[in-house]
């Protein structure tokens, strides 16, 4: 059989036909790719961001020095923990607000208790016994041993003189009284003055601060063994004659109660004596040898009283006794018994008064009582 060779159009057709297939193919390889590298693309910078996450560039950033000061505070650190692995600064709890301490300004009152002493009291209020005597001179006119239970004393805020203001009275003469400083008048706001015009009007109560006048000595004189000539209308009844002779004493002094501490009074320039505790009953013994120079009631709120003359110009006195044991012109010895304690007299609560006196002069007792 003879094939009949194709003609020019079927050649020309087969030609379009496959070109036609060759650039579809073309094309579906240039699409292909196209995604291929998108996918690609993506694929690139989602690591990258993930990479960035993982590993942050910490930038360094420019602190300003502080133009403060910083304030000191205590700083409890707590230990660290294994759930955040970090410290904190705990803030200490007070449950009570602090009020400072204010200096008191005005004179207070206080009732006399059992076993008050003018020192006592002085100490509580932190102030001189001085102080407190001055601002109660129409009670106690100067003298500790009048103090009484139930007695209502001025105590002032600060050491000085409580004064009520006469009607002569300038800030110039009561500042040369008192040994004071007229500014410290104006200035002390508890005198409530005007200080463009501190005029102070006759009865008023005004404090002198740091002021200071002479005591009123309130004592039972010095009584000697020998002819003294003394009156019993102005020591007490207790008083002695004299003109005698007896035991003298060995210039060193025991202490006249068990108890070795005091109870009331120390020595100070009001006071000059010990006032040493001894409950009611105690035992009272005589603290060095002498005569007994008087024994009885004495004048000036000592009560029963016995002093003793150890014949070497020291005196001893032993005041507020419940019982006397002892007459006068009696020798005594050191450590005997002389009477018996009480609270008799101007005293708050049962205790000895004490006093050491040479020459006539007084000896602060706890340089020569011996050591216990």
């Amino acid at each position: 059989m003879i094939s009949t060779p194709p003609s020019e159009d079927e050649i020309s057709d087969t030609v379009n036909t496959a070109e036609g297939k060759n650039w579809f193919i073309g094309a579906s390889w240039v699409v292909a790719l196209l995604i291929a590298g998108s996918a690609f693309f993506l694929l690139w910078n989602h690591g990258k961001a993930s990479l960035a996450k993982a590993s942050p560039v910490t930038t360094p950033i420019a602190t300003a020095t502080p133009t403060y000061k910083p304030v000191e505070a205590e700083v409890v650190l707590p230990p660290l923990t294994s759930q955040y692995n970090t410290r904190g600064v705990n803030r200490r709890i007070l449950l009570h607000t602090i009020i400072p301490n204010r200096p008191r300004q005005e004179v207070v009152k206080y009732t006399v208790q059992t076993g008050d002493a003018v020192f006592g009291i002085a100490e509580k209020f932190n102030i001189k016994p001085e102080t407190v005597l001055w601002a109660n001179y129409d009670m106690l006119n100067d003298n500790p041993d009048l103090l009484k239970l139930g007695m209502e004393l001025n105590i002032p805020p600060v050491d000085g003189v409580y004064y009520q203001w006469q009607e002569e009275d300038t800030l110039e003469s009561i500042a040369g009284q008192f040994e004071a400083k007229v500014e410290d008048i104006i200035s002390w706001s508890g005198n409530q003055l005007d200080l463009s015009n501190p005029e102070i009007e006759p009865g008023t109560w005004v404090m002198i601060p740091g002021g200071h006048r002479e005591f009123k000595q309130w004592i039972v004189p010095t009584i000697p063994r020998g002819s003294a000539g003394v009156s019993a209308s102005l020591y007490g009844p207790g008083a002695c004659p004299g003109g005698y002779e007896g035991a003298y004493g060995s210039g060193t002094f025991i202490w006249p109660t068990t108890n070795h501490y005091l109870s009331g009074n120390d020595y100070w320039s009001g006071h000059l004596g010990i006032d040493i505790a001894a409950g009611e009953g105690m035992g009272i013994m005589a603290a060095d040898s002498g005569v007994v120079v008087f024994a009885g009631w004495a004048t000036g709120g000592y009560g029963y009283m016995v002093m003793i003359d150890h014949g070497n110009g020291y005196q001893t006195l032993y005041a507020h006794l419940g019982q006397i044991n002892l007459t006068c012109g009696q020798s005594v010895y050191q450590g005997q018994l002389i009477g018996l304690s009480g609270s008799s007299g101007n005293s708050t609560g049962p205790h000895l008064h004490f006093e050491v006196r040479y020459l006539g002069g007084f000896i602060n007792p706890w340089y020569v009582l011996t050591a216990p």
